[in-house]
């Protein structure tokens, strides 16, 4: 009898260790993915303003303010160019996972136009692709075009306050 009282202690000895086992998991590459990943994707129910100043002394201005929430996408666009006629006006659209498609209605000279604009948004920075003139003379948002059109993260003062951009 006492082989197997032995026998069932070992099986009961090894039964209960491998039950209390744990793994070591190496953390740190999941840790430092998941950080780059929260700097780099977009917040969804978040507000968002951007600004990109251009011309040989950077006196035209873009600045746009988006608003994400549940998919949704709204806010306002300016572009405030030196000596020529601005387009202030509302966005409204969609966010799939990083991409934006939205409509901007805006005034200019006196006149209300729209026009689709494509956004990539990450959290530091807002890419749009660029606008090409059609037959009619129109613009319309280049779709085979890449991002190439970039903003800077700012703070929403600007358009919190009623303050234009500086010219």
């Amino acid at each position: 009898m006492k082989p197997y009282t032995i026998i069932s202690m070992c099986a009961l000895a090894l039964a209960s260790c491998t039950g209390n086992s744990t793994k070591s998991v190496d953390t740190t590459t999941t840790a430092d993915t998941t950080k780059a990943d929260m700097l780099n994707s977009p917040s969804q129910n978040m507000e968002y303003c951007f600004l990109r100043t251009e011309g040989s002394n950077n006196q035209d201005t873009t600045a746009v303010h988006l608003v994400i929430n549940a998919g949704k996408v709204t806010g306002e666009m300016q572009w405030i160019p030196k000596e020529k006629d601005a387009r202030k006006g509302a966005l409204e659209g969609t966010i799939a996972g990083n991409d934006i498609k939205a409509v901007w209605t805006f005034s200019q000279e006196g006149m209300k136009d729209t026009l689709g604009v494509a956004f990539q948004l990450s959290a530091q920075e807002l890419a749009q692709k660029p606008f090409k003139v059609v037959k009619d003379g129109r613009q319309q948002t280049d779709g085979a075009a890449g991002y190439t059109i970039t903003y800077k993260l700012d703070n929403c003062t600007k358009f919190k306050t009623g303050v234009k951009p500086a010219l």
